[in-house]
């Protein structure tokens, strides 16, 4: 039996129910100092003064700092996602170099002091003087600003996709549908609030930081600070949560290093909670159209999809929100478009399920809405357009979206469905249902992937990889594949991670943490079974000796070959004779070209159930059922953990979160989690997960597609088409608040 498939419980579980793992604010350092910012309260303009004296006098204080005391960095590193391996700023912009103010929030001090709640309030005594300029934060304040993005997340994608002819595929289309959708703001609101400490020796530094890429942390304030990347390293032991807030580095870590040399003492910086709101991005406000035609027999014949969206004063920084909806249904004429506005806001980044979680909310209610029009079942419409290969004629690295719709819809009783709206009650509550197919890209961005694998001459056997646990279950996962790539059990397999000194990883955002980190530990554990292997059959003293190597298998330390049977040799015997006291061989796993001939799309299907109060505008998700294709499932206690996170968090989105710019003050409504809204356990409905397995011998060496954000993608959508099939109206704003299903307003009319 092998580890690598059965649901094994989390190996770092018991340390973290004790107490005994540690987070980068809990890590102990002698003669340590506490960092507090002081952030910027208008939206555009000037610093004309800073008063500090009244902060540099109170009790504890170590250092006020300006941008007139803060050393200018040395370089401005490029924005570019943390996949690729290198520097990862969150913007291109690092505050406090200047007197410029271009977002509510921006640092603009920094006040360090023996105990925390000293520098908090020394920080409270700071006083700033401002000249403000009128500020953009919302899209109705920019519209007319709005320009055609070239190209999204630094350079690395375009922001047109297009192919066909739209236009005259929407002339010969027998139903048109176009329709808008406005999305507010979503912020991150991970359990541990960001948070690092900076330890100077030397003239290297130590940083122990709340990040989901140590190896981005790195490569990021080394080129900050101007220093070879071998004197920095950056250790993370155990990482509360990130869902892309932590994916990109973000001013703070470097600030905190700063502030660390400058005192010449070990200093802590935890992010408040309306700071988390202020300086770690967010997924931005956005406005989203779709004109989709098709025939009288539900083929599409034309799909334009536009996105509009609010970016810093600095980057080019939107979700890609078209990849998805140009490839999941077969159709010959597709235009995307990305249009920015310039806002005085920080840089957006990755929130879970980045772009393609409205882009596919966007898709698929208006196929939800052709389906009701062609009198269509929404499974059979979704079935008949599916894309047999991508765009270009690839076929994809594997599919499973036909076996997603039909498993989910069988699980979820959808045969026994009514369709018309309004035809279901349960008392005072109307009962709804919906559906959406799901998709997310697989990304292959990233460099080489490196890990190391030793075993002792007792049997017990280290992996090692420089990736960072932030609550996936990668430790777990990846001590299964390297008891299986070496052979041992797996109470003999340890997995050593979260730190800069050991073989390269790059940060596990985009899905790809399980792909990456797999198949790194794979190549690692089967080159050093590969080469005991090969000593076993050259040593005169093994009963395996002159044996095909070919023929040898391993488990459980157990060395054995179809060619003589009934003998055995083990990893400690073969260590002893040798006079090895260990062994061991690094692994590097080259991903797949970005111009691979394959379309590469990690499947799924979402179903949803509802029950709507309409007096009082309530929404209640009764049952989500979600039906997934991730390739290989390492680990499906794992993965399913991690798809039923995602589908709270599609609920979430469609109900809950959202946030607004005060226009007048150009700073967020909301700016703690008094006030931002995300479900707790009573919100929690019943959540089904299922797998349909796919083999894919393009992803990676196990073939798993991953798995975190795919599970987000089409509840939004699933859930406004069970609203809708409730209530007979369309929302077409997220979150859905109660006084939007309230709004007696019409729909939309196609035409």
């Amino acid at each position: 039996m092998t580890a690598v498939g059965t649901p094994v419980t989390r190996v770092d579980g018991p340390a973290k129910v004790t107490g005994a793992a540690r987070y980068s604010a809990e890590i102990p350092q002698p003669d340590m100092a506490y960092l507090v910012l002081v952030g910027a309260t208008i939206a555009s303009g000037r610093v004309s003064a800073i008063d500090v004296e009244a902060a540099r006098s109170a009790r504890g204080v170590l250092a006020v700092l300006t941008h007139d005391e803060l050393p200018k960095v040395a370089v401005q590193p490029p924005l570019l996602p943390s996949l690729l391996g290198g520097a990862a700023p969150g913007e291109t912009f690092f505050p406090m170099q200047d007197d410029v103010v271009h977002y509510a929030g921006q640092p603009v001090a920094l006040v360090v002091a023996e105990e925390y709640e000293q520098a908090q309030y020394a920080a409270s005594l700071v006083r700033v003087s401002y000249e403000p300029t009128p500020a953009v934060t919302t899209i109705d304040q920019g519209r007319e600003q709005a320009y055609d993005a070239e190209r999204l997340f630094g350079g690395l994608m375009p922001g047109r996709n297009e192919r066909g002819d739209v236009e005259a595929g929407l002339a010969r289309a027998d139903v048109r549908i176009h329709a808008t959708f406005q999305m507010a703001a979503n912020h991150h609101n991970a359990l541990e609030a960001p948070s690092t400490v900076a330890v100077w020796e030397g003239g290297k530094l130590m940083l122990y930081d709340s990040t989901m890429g140590i190896r981005a942390t790195q490569q990021t304030v080394a080129a900050y600070l101007g220093l070879p990347i071998s004197h920095v390293r950056v250790r993370t032991h155990f990482v509360g949560g990130g869902f892309g807030s932590k994916a990109m580095v973000w001013p703070h870590v470097t600030l905190t290093a700063m502030a660390a040399r400058h005192v010449d003492r070990p200093v802590k910086l935890m992010l408040t909670r309306p700071q988390m709101f202020t300086s770690t991005g967010h997924r931005e406000e956005q406005e989203q159209r779709m004109a989709i035609g098709v025939t009288h027999e539900g083929r599409l014949t034309a799909i334009r999809h536009e996105k509009l969206s609010i970016t810093s004063p600095f980057d080019d920084w939107a979700e890609p929100a078209t990849g998805v909806s140009s490839q999941l249904y077969a159709c010959d004429n597709f235009l995307g478009v990305h249009r920015l506005i310039k806002g005085n806001t920080m840089t957006p980044t990755f929130t879970r399920g980045p772009g393609e979680t409205l882009g596919v909310y966007t898709l698929e209610t208006v196929m939800d809405e052709l389906a009701c029009l062609l009198r269509v079942d929404p499974v059979e419409l979704r079935l008949r357009n599916r894309a047999p290969h991508d765009p270009y004629g690839h076929p994809w690295s594997s599919d499973g979206l036909a076996e997603c719709l039909r498993l989910g819809a069988e699980r979820f009783g959808w045969a026994d469905r009514d369709p018309t709206p309004r035809s279901t009650r349960d008392g005072d509550w109307l009962i709804g249902t919906g559906m959406a197919a799901a998709a997310y890209p697989v990304a292959f961005f990233m460099p080489p992937q490196r890990a190391r694998t030793r075993i002792l001459a007792d049997g017990s056997a280290t992996v090692s990889t420089s990736t960072q646990e932030f609550g996936t279950g990668v430790l777990t996962m990846a001590t299964e594949v390297g008891a299986d790539a070496l052979g041992v059990a797996l109470h003999d397999m340890e997995f050593e991670a979260g730190d800069t000194d050991l073989p390269n990883s790059s940060a596990a955002v985009g899905s790809m943490g399980s792909a990456m980190v797999s198949s790194a530990v794979h190549v690692a554990g089967t080159a050093l079974r590969e080469q005991l292997v090969g000593l076993a059959v050259g040593d005169e003293g093994s009963p395996l000796h002159g044996v095909s190597t070919a023929s040898v298998t391993v488990a459980d330390g157990r060395l054995s070959s179809s060619e003589r049977s009934g003998v055995a040799d083990t990893y400690r015997e073969l260590l002893a004779r040798n006079h090895m006291s260990d062994a061991e061989a690094t692994g590097t796993w080259r991903p797949p070209p970005l111009d691979t001939p394959h379309g590469l799309l990690c499947f799924g299907a979402q179903f949803a159930e509802v029950a709507v109060d309409p007096e009082l505008g309530l929404v209640r998700v009764r049952r989500l059922n979600g039906a997934f294709a991730p390739g290989r499932v390492l680990n499906p206690l794992l993965a399913r953990s991690q798809l039923m996170g995602g589908m709270l968090w599609g609920m979430s989105q469609a109900l809950l979160e959202g946030n607004h710019m005060d226009p007048r003050h150009g700073r967020w409504a909301e700016t703690n989690l008094a006030e931002y809204l995300v479900p707790v356990n009573a919100d929690a409905p019943d959540v089904t997960v299922d797998f349909v397995e796919v083999d894919d011998d393009v992803i990676g060496a196990l073939g798993a597609k991953g798995v975190g954000e795919i599970g987000q993608v089409g509840v939004a959508a699933a859930i406004a088409n069970a609203v809708f099939h409730a209530t007979g109206r369309r929302i077409r704003r997220l979150p859905m608040a109660p006084e939007l299903i309230m709004d007696p307003a019409p729909s939309v009319v196609p035409e």
